[in-house]
């Protein structure tokens, strides 16, 4: 009999336990083990055994072969007491795919008989899990040969090869006439199995786990004596039909919640859109006021404080978090002060003279900035602008750690996954890193390029791949902290970045010349650390909203593990 207690557990924390973080994919899982261990309907007494069904399946089988419909199939092994993965249900029977099912390889079309017309041919690319994709028909002349190659309305298509391998698709009506190419599988159910009910069976671990194994191999292969051999759990068929009912009717009810879900989730992302482009474009507090009150449904999932963090860095380079102090000394004056510093060390020989750039119209500017502010362009304030070191790394950890496009996250330098060089290369100590260096990614894919973030390390302790670039400023007359931060403000990739990203042979590159001419606003030193204090301030309370939402996420899954493990 069924374990009511099991029923029970799932409809009272169904909706609790799918809103866990993959609770949809777990509950869907679970439905299905559940039904192919006989524990999600009930088994009644006065139905046929599973035994008295194979009887009947075998003796149809005998009359085909007789007949000549149907070759003799081979024997299959026996299933061994051992490797029966679990106890079923009275009246079920453990049989192999093969016994229950006319498994069937496809036909080896050559592509250059394609034509126009004729019978379509299915290929691996030709099918998904939710149904027929119809961007590239192909056809083929017909003739009667073909017939054995024929699909069916029922049957199951199944890919054998290539990284979809175990892809499987339950045909449940034909649009047109189709025959199945090489490496698909075809499965025609036996009467009395229920198709929908081996289809389930596809997607449980009973069967994945061999098609995994198949995944994990050299060939990315799965055999037709993996898929006549597949184990498969047979109940009595009127059973088999009422497991799949009540399976359409669990899946229908996590379609309803996910598409409940998607629907908020959608509501809540466009509000704080709408919130978060008032906040932007208002020139007064208003759209913080509405923040506030409406925080709690606001920040409930991580995409809304990422869209937060974004919009933190862009009022701070508006000049908008912070109040203007009339006391503060102009940009102006600070940019002549690195001018000068500049002229030291070129007169000094310590670094070259760079080329002249040209100024920022009004016309060109990303947006207004405060009165006492200024649009500069990084060279301005650079001291150097390097490209970092070629030579080859190796894992000795004993030497030079090289950071790399990988370790520039989020705007943040993360330690690990580190390469190394000696620490004799010529390329040193010139290009070692220093505090307040900034990192620029200048070759990822068009998403990745563009990405950088400050070094807060040791003097003297890394360096940085040829990837990268080096921007390092005159950080004892500004605060590269700030200048990291616009650098990561959404308008620097929006408006420097991207318009000069070229895309050659599927990287995207920006080189050191277009990144130092980079427009970057400039307030007065003291705004600049006011700017720091305050995005530190309101970047903690983002980590804690984040927090609290790991933590909220961390007791759903526990809901939903705990639900599992009572079932």
């Amino acid at each position: 009999m069924m374990n009511k207690e099991t029923a029970n557990l799932i409809e009272q924390h169904f909706d609790t336990a799918f809103a866990a973080p993959d609770g949809g994919a777990k509950l869907r899982e679970l439905i299905l083990t559940l039904a192919m261990q006989g524990r999600l309907v009930e088994q009644y007494p006065n139905d046929s055994p599973a035994s008295e069904l194979l009887k009947e399946i075998e003796t149809a089988k005998q009359r085909l072969v007789k007949a000549g419909k149907i070759k003799k199939p081979k024997a299959l092994p026996p299933i061994k007491t051992e490797e029966v993965p679990y106890k079923l249900p009275q009246g079920w029977k453990w049989v192999r795919l093969g016994t229950v099912a006319e498994v069937n390889g496809g036909f080896a079309f050559k592509s250059s008989k394609y034509s126009n017309d004729g019978v379509r041919v299915i290929r691996i690319s030709d099918f998904d899990e939710s149904g027929f994709k119809n961007d590239k028909i192909v056809r083929y002349p017909y003739s009667d040969n073909l017939s054995i190659f024929s699909l069916e309305a029922n049957n199951l298509l199944m890919a054998m090869t290539g990284g979809t391998v175990g892809k499987s698709l339950l045909v449940k009506s034909l649009p047109e006439q189709m025959v199945v190419n090489q490496r698909v599988a075809t499965i025609k159910m036996a009467t009395g199995v229920v198709p929908e009910f081996i289809n389930g069976l596809i997607q449980t671990d009973l069967i994945q786990a061999v098609i995994q194994k198949a995944k994990n191999s050299t060939n990315d292969n799965i055999s037709m004596g993996d898929i006549t051999g597949f184990f498969v759990p047979l109940p009595p068929l009127p059973e088999q039909h009422r497991i799949v009912a009540r399976i359409d009717q669990l899946m229908a009810r996590c379609d309803a919640l996910e598409k409940l879900r998607k629907e908020r989730e959608e509501k809540r992302l466009a509000v704080h859109a709408a919130a978060i482009r008032e906040l932007l474009n208002a020139s007064d507090d208003s759209a913080w006021h509405f923040i506030g009150q409406h925080f709690g449904q606001l920040y409930t999932v991580k995409e809304n404080v990422a869209e937060l963090r974004k919009a933190i860095l862009q009022l701070a380079v508006m000049g908008r978090l912070v109040p203007q102090d009339p006391n503060d000394p102009p940009a102006s004056e600070l940019l002549k002060e690195i001018q000068a510093e500049k002229q030291r060390l070129i007169k000094e020989k310590k670094i070259k003279k760079p080329k002249p750039v040209p100024s920022i119209s009004q016309a060109d500017e990303p947006f207004p900035i405060p009165d006492n502010w200024l649009w500069v362009r990084i060279i301005e304030l650079a001291e150097s602008i390097d490209y970092g070191t070629s030579q080859k790394t190796c894992d000795d950890s004993s030497l030079i750690p090289v950071y790399r496009m990988g370790n520039i996250i989020n705007g943040q330098l993360i330690d690990e996954g580190f390469k190394y060089i000696a620490p004799d290369t010529d390329e040193l100590p010139r290009l070692f890193l220093q505090p307040n260096d900034i990192l620029f990614n200048r070759t990822n894919s068009y998403e990745l390029v563009g990405k950088s973030a400050r070094y807060t390390g040791p003097v003297e302790h890394a360096t940085f791949a040829s990837y990268l670039i080096r921007v390092r400023l005159f950080d004892a007359l500004l605060t590269p902290v700030f200048i990291s931060q616009a650098m990561n403000a959404p308008y620097f990739r929006s408006t420097q970045i991207e318009p000069e990203i070229v895309q050659q042979c599927g990287q995207a590159n920006f080189n050191g010349t277009k990144l130092s001419l980079c427009f970057v606003p400039l307030p007065p030193l003291s705004e600049q650390h006011r700017i720091v204090a305050r995005i530190d301030q309101l970047m903690a309370l983002c980590d804690a909203l984040e927090q609290q939402i790991d933590a909220a996420s961390g007791k759903q899954a526990a809901l939903l593990n705990a639900v599992m493990a009572q079932v």
